[in-house]
């Protein structure tokens, strides 16, 4: 039977607020594994691995399962992340990749050598679309897709949707071009944009517009995913709210609604999705 796992962002549960001391890992892990999560999602650069390393013992104690957002600044960086992700138990690993060529066609070798080695250690390799790494545009991404058939994404489509300035509603055009992207990724990342701002927040009614497009493209993604995915097949989702900047805030540097909120209520809409389409399929 096919099911779903929900991640948190281990990022997002940072709050970078001045004179607030910052949650300590414990009572992040804590509170992840007390929401009901399944998983917790690490950021590391080759640099990182030795503090992320010290995770592990929190993974274990909470019984939460790892996966691994990568950040690779040269070819040879990949190789120590997925072996990381191995020892971690990640999984799957997620490339935003700060390797970043002009041309599509100049990032083939890299991302088929990524592939390659993720292949070697048997651990599923996604890239996922972001903004200031490979996948920095649609239209690139797009490019890709066709010169790497067996590269397979990870959706965070709040990026394109700023990258692009896509308006609402949708133009159908555009629209096709994000089918393409959702019909190629195994995993989905639970942030809302506008054409303005990369992560707005969900419950003002001047966004709701936005909060259906994304839950619109998630049920659109799941549903792809179910059709061409193993019977006991799992996927994950991932909750990424991002701290400030990526948090609006005002003068004072509050900001503007409660993340930790907002992730649990994305995490709701996710398992309803689900049960949605568990529904189409009886």
């Amino acid at each position: 039977m096919q099911k779903l796992d929900i991640y948190q962002s281990l990022w997002g549960m940072e709050l970078r607020k001045p004179g607030l001391p910052e949650r300590s890992k414990e009572e992040a892990f804590r509170m992840i594994a007390d929401a009901g999560f399944d998983g917790a999602c690490m950021d590391p650069s080759v640099a990182e691995i030795p503090e992320c390393r010290e995770y592990a013992h929190l993974f274990a104690a909470h019984k939460l399962a790892c996966m691994v957002n990568a950040f690779p600044y040269s070819p040879d960086d990949m190789a120590p992340i997925l072996d990381f992700a191995t020892e971690m138990d990640s999984r799957l690993v997620n490339v935003i990749s700060g390797v970043m060529p002009i041309k599509p066609e100049d990032a083939v070798s890299d991302v088929c050598r990524w592939i390659g080695e993720a292949g070697d250690r048997d651990m599923p390799l996604l890239f996922e679309t972001h903004r200031d790494g490979l996948l920095n545009d649609l239209y690139f991404t797009l490019q890709l897709m066709d010169l790497v058939p067996e590269m397979r994404l990870c959706a965070d489509l709040s990026h394109f949707v700023v990258d692009r300035e896509l308006r609402s509603p949708i133009p159908p055009r555009d629209q096709a071009y994000i089918s393409s992207v959702l019909n190629r990724s195994d995993c989905f990342q639970g942030r809302i944009a506008n054409r303005e701002q990369v992560q707005i927040q969900i419950n003002f009614p001047q966004h709701q517009e936005w909060v259906e497009i994304f839950k619109g493209w998630w049920k659109e993604g799941m549903r792809e995913w179910r059709k061409r995915s193993d019977d006991d097949a799992t996927l994950i989702f991932l909750c990424e709210l991002g701290p400030p900047p990526y948090a609006i805030t005002d003068g004072n540097q509050n900001e503007l609604s409660d993340r930790w909120q907002e992730s649990l209520q994305i995490r709701d809409w996710a398992r309803t999705i689900w049960t949605e389409l568990e529904s189409e399929n009886e």
